[in-house]
């Protein structure tokens, strides 16, 4: 996922500009203070908020430029400063959340949220403002394609926020908006803040790695404590052979947040449900819906339709060949748990297909699997990715890359990628600052949770890992070739939020050829380059249970869509959840698993989880393109980098689909790459493509 700002009707934790908006007052425009980095001044509570409050100052200062205007309205007189003040806020929102998600003081974290909601506030005010939106809609339409998308893009937003509106009404859409964002944080913070240990007996940690064993030592009781955190949670359920740890495992998981998130939940949707039939929709999900590409909760229904139509059939011959399988160990077995599905994949595949999981692990420790994501993102997007020692961050695991086009420089790049006491749970990207053409370089983080970041631990990651972090890295990439635009506001993360996710999802998909991954995967002890026929198992392995993957994406889509369409005040968030889970999983639901409570995506994606599955289809399109013989160093890369990327927001999504692909989607990708676990190993490696 990607935390990103998008537009604030939408995405309720924006930021824009403070409440002196209201009037024009009479001062010159103020340039983006420095340091550009909120963690440069300090790291304390003080110094944050002082920074934040100089940004929000500078936006002022932009807009009542904008408001002093005499005489005929232009791009420079008045799209310019709009665009400075949203510059200026967007990056005192990015930081102040990232520092929300990942600060080092508990104090600190409380003030960076509490600064988030400040500005946000100060965002939906803008957003109401009539003589900023008169003043846009003065502008005469931009000759310019990429300008006149950006002033049609920012006079809907308005439209829809309601800026039309009187006065009264107005101001019960800030008050709305103000309640999302502040239930929107909190709802996140009690993911964040809620890490669970689980105790387990030394003896019931059988079937996990041995350095997973070796770095959860017993007490004296010989007692061991396995926490809800990725790199302690995903290989005890993966790889556990006894089941009640695995079951005491996914359920702690499962209950992150939970019964706490359930009034927060509410609230949160409740406000939502309020502000968009305020705006005359029926439900949250048509108003977060009408600027996307999907457009309505109709057309995503129809869409769905075609995807489970696609992936119920093969999901049910996987989940046939999986129960088949279990019950030749456990004749008594009727239906598999849910608890119990990544073991049991992980067994078939065992015995299926040779493969054992855990014999790669050893060629995928943490330095190299960066190393070998940096390189082949710089070859397939020719660029340099350099190390820039030496750079003051907002903690000292944190490392820094300078990504260069030749002797240019696209911007800056911080990789925060273990976990720690107090940071974000998740895997993400975020924005750290806009990018303006010659005026402003776009900087971004990842903010992952993988294995190692320890002295002596070589943090060895599932290969599941290595695709998340391309996938991350996708996103990454995205905004630093994408955020040279004229205009802030039209970089890379302000396209429609449903593409955001296909460059993420097509960068995964490098992971299938065997030349990217053996240039990096090497024996972290021998130096040995990942066998061929291990790398030819392990993808023959990979392609089973894609389309239950998929249908469990599809489940994730139902919940957000189904919990912003319903009654807020009367539901049962279980009792939904649980629904939609029976209609696309097989598996045995496991009583106590509350998957909603800690899904931080209801706050992110509201109703449009949805962007994930639209974006693989998309995505998968996108891979088909490339030349299977020479991936990163044919021309296509270059295409996709130059069509795709590089326009960040300038054009609609769907253009940019049909830039590169020279046509509309469809289907016929996605069906092959469902369909590479029945191939042979031979072509299993090409399936994608």
């Amino acid at each position: 996922m990607s935390h990103r700002p998008a537009q604030a009707r939408t995405w309720s934790h924006l930021l824009i500009i403070s409440a002196a908006l209201a009037a024009p007052a009479m001062a010159p425009a103020a340039p983006i203070p420095t340091p550009v980095h909120a963690w440069e001044t300090g790291g304390t509570p003080a110094a944050l908020e002082a920074w934040v409050r100089q940004h929000l100052q500078s936006a002022d200062a932009s807009i009542a430029k904008l408001l002093a205007v005499k005489g005929a309205r232009t791009v420079d007189n008045t799209m310019r400063p709009y665009d400075d003040a949203l510059c200026a806020l967007y990056d005192a929102q990015s930081q102040a959340q990232l520092l929300y998600g990942v600060g080092e003081s508990k104090e600190l974290r409380d003030k960076a949220q509490a600064l988030t909601q400040t500005v946000a506030a100060a965002l939906a005010a803008l957003n109401l403002n009539q003589s900023v939106y008169r003043a846009l809609t003065a502008v005469p339409s931009p000759a310019d394609p990429a300008t006149r998308h950006y002033l049609e893009r920012a006079l809907l937003e308005y439209r829809l926020a309601g800026v039309d509106r009187d006065e009264a009404t107005r101001a019960k859409i800030k008050a709305l908006q103000d309640r999302i964002t502040e239930q929107g944080l909190a709802f996140e913070r009690t993911v964040h803040d809620d890490r669970r240990t689980v105790i387990v007996d030394k003896s019931q940690l059988e079937g996990l790695p041995a350095d997973y064993i070796a770095s959860h030592p017993a007490d004296a009781e010989g007692h061991v404590r396995i926490t809800t955190d990725f790199p302690d949670s995903r290989p005890a359920i993966k790889f556990g052979a006894n089941a009640d740890l695995r079951h005491k495992v996914f359920l702690a998981l499962r209950g992150v947040a939970w019964p706490a998130n359930t009034e927060i939940l509410r609230n949160l949707l409740t406000a939502r449900k309020e502000l968009a039939q305020l705006l005359g929709y029926q439900t949250w999900a048509d108003f977060a819906m009408a600027d996307q590409m999907m457009g309505s909760p109709a057309k995503l229904a129809e869409f769905v339709e075609k995807v489970d139509g696609a992936t119920r059939e093969p999901a049910a011959r996987e989940d046939a060949m999986l129960v088949a399988f279990a019950r030749q160990r456990e004749p008594a077995l009727q239906k598999i748990s849910e608890v119990d599905v990544g073991y049991w994949r992980e067994q078939y595949r065992r015995a299926k297909f040779d493969f054992d999981s855990q014999s790669v692990r050893p060629y995928f420790p943490y330095a190299q699997v960066e190393s070998g994501v940096i390189t082949t993102a710089s070859k397939l997007f020719h660029v340099q990715i350099v190390p820039v020692p030496g750079v003051h961050t907002w903690h000292p695991s944190v490392t820094t890359y300078d990504v260069m086009d030749g002797k240019t420089k696209l911007g800056r790049i911080y990789l925060d990628m273990h976990p720690r006491d107090g940071k974000d749970k998740w895997f993400s990207t975020t924005m750290i600052t806009t990018g303006v053409r010659d005026r402003r370089l776009p900087d971004g983080a990842l903010i992952c949770n993988f294995p190692g970041g320890v002295a002596g631990d070589p943090g060895l990651m599932q290969y599941g890992d290595v695709v998340v972090f391309l996938h991350e890295f996708g996103h990454l990439m995205h905004h630093l070739i994408g955020s040279h635009n004229q205009f802030g506001a039209a970089g890379a993360f302000f396209v429609e939020g449903d593409f955001v996710e296909a460059p993420s999802q097509m960068l995964e998909e490098f992971f299938h050829d065997y030349g990217v991954i053996a240039s990096f995967a090497r024996h972290y002890q021998t130096g040995e380059a990942l066998p061929k026929p291990l790398y030819e198992r392990m993808i023959r392995a990979d392609a089973y249970g894609r389309a239950a993957d998929q249908q469990f994406q599809l489940l994730a889509t139902g919940v957000s869509l189904d919990f912003h369409t319903l009654d807020p005040s009367a539901a049962d968030f279980d009792a939904v959840y649980r629904r939609v889970f029976d209609r696309y999983s097989t598996a045995e639901f496991a009583s106590g698993d509350h998957f909603w409570s800690s899904y931080t995506h209801l706050n992110g994606y509201s109703s449009n989880y949805y962007t994930y599955v639209l974006d693989k289809v998309i995505a998968l399109d996108f891979f088909a393109q490339f030349d299977p013989k020479d991936l990163l160093g044919g021309p296509t890369g270059m295409r996709y980098r130059q069509t795709v990327l590089a326009p960040g927001a300038t054009e609609p999504a769907t253009q940019l689909v049909r830039d590169f692909l020279g046509r509309d989607t469809n289907l016929d990708a996605f069906r092959r790459w469902l369909g590479a676990e029945f191939q042979t190993p031979a072509t299993a490696s090409l399936s994608a493509r």
